[in-house]
């Protein structure tokens, strides 16, 4: 089955794969398969970010994680929906964050 890629799906598309990705999850949720679920829940991250503007998130910028409270994301550059940089603690890598996964700093 050949299936489209995230870049190529309308607003729409995408909505309805982020719906079903997050009632698959629930699903493997309830039968105790955590690689599946953590595999959809990554997904719909991913999926969601198609849905938001890399030109809202700028480098030098810092975000809060979310699911990770307290931890903070400085960008340093954007790749597409990934945003590239590191967290503010010590010895923290560059690493490549979902822009889904980044929240303004309150």
């Amino acid at each position: 089955m050949l299936t489209k890629r995230y870049s190529m799906m309308t607003e729409h598309e995408l909505r309805m794969e982020i719906s079903t990705l997050n009632d698959q999850a629930k699903k493997a949720e309830q039968l105790g398969m955590i690689n599946e679920y953590a595999v959809l829940e990554r997904k719909a991250v991913l999926a969601k970010s198609y849905l938001l503007n890399p030109i809202d998130f700028k480098p030098n910028e810092v975000y809060e994680i979310e699911g990770d409270p307290g931890v903070l994301f400085q960008i340093d550059y954007m790749n597409g929906v990934f945003a590239w940089g590191k967290r503010k603690i010590d010895g923290s890598q560059e690493e490549g964050i979902p822009i889904a996964l980044l929240k303004k700093k309150d």
